[in-house]
């Protein structure tokens, strides 16, 4: 099976909006705007608004290390 093929058949690990925010550690507002900047992914069911965690777990992974400024 190619990548493309075993992603389309990946189990997605879906939650509710508010457990999403819960989950990466953010508020609504925040959430709201990296789903429209593409940051994490979101779906629909209903009237119901579901956070992909896998999607949160990417973007925590890309924000950028501080680097520490401590005086030797």
């Amino acid at each position: 099976m190619s990548t493309t093929q075993s992603d389309h058949f990946k189990q997605r690990r879906l939650v509710e909006f508010k457990d999403g925010c819960r989950y990466g550690r953010f508020g609504k507002t925040k959430a709201y705007e990296l789903i429209a900047r593409e940051r994490i992914k979101a779906y629909k069911m209903g009237g119901k608004t579901l956070i992909d965690l896998d999607s949160i777990d990417e973007y925590h992974a890309s924000l950028p290390r501080v680097e520490s400024r401590a005086m030797i």
